[in-house]
């Protein structure tokens, strides 16, 4: 009988952390997949060759056209999310606004007399 008990509240106890874990992702409305091994060292390098700088803040399996994202923070605190196809070749990038917010200089504009 004991045996039985232990069996139930093994069970019960992973249903508990398994709907915690949903609630969590379905709460802050998050299901990105971060990326792990081979593809996070692949990714991260073909990021990295394509700013030039920088560090890896995020990455994840990418949604739409994109087979990967990699967010990376340039030296000047700017976040570039980098896109990358299945071969890891850069098909495109964008300034992260979500990653530089309160952000309000004015780098880059060609203003510089």
């Amino acid at each position: 009988m004991r045996t039985k008990t232990k069996v139930v509240t093994a069970g019960a106890a992973a249903l508990v952390v398994a709907g915690a874990a949903a609630t969590v992702s379905v709460a802050t409305g998050s299901d990105d997949q971060p990326l792990e091994g081979s593809q996070l060292e692949r990714a991260t390098a073909a990021a990295l060759a394509h700013t030039g700088e920088g560090l890896v803040v995020e990455s994840e399996v990418g949604d739409g056209a994109a087979s990967y994202e990699v967010e990376v923070r340039l030296d000047d605190g700017s976040v570039v999310e980098v896109q990358l196809d299945e071969r890891f070749d850069v098909i495109g990038d964008a300034i992260d606004d979500d990653g530089n917010e309160g952000s309000d200089d004015d780098e880059g504009t060609g203003d510089d007399a």
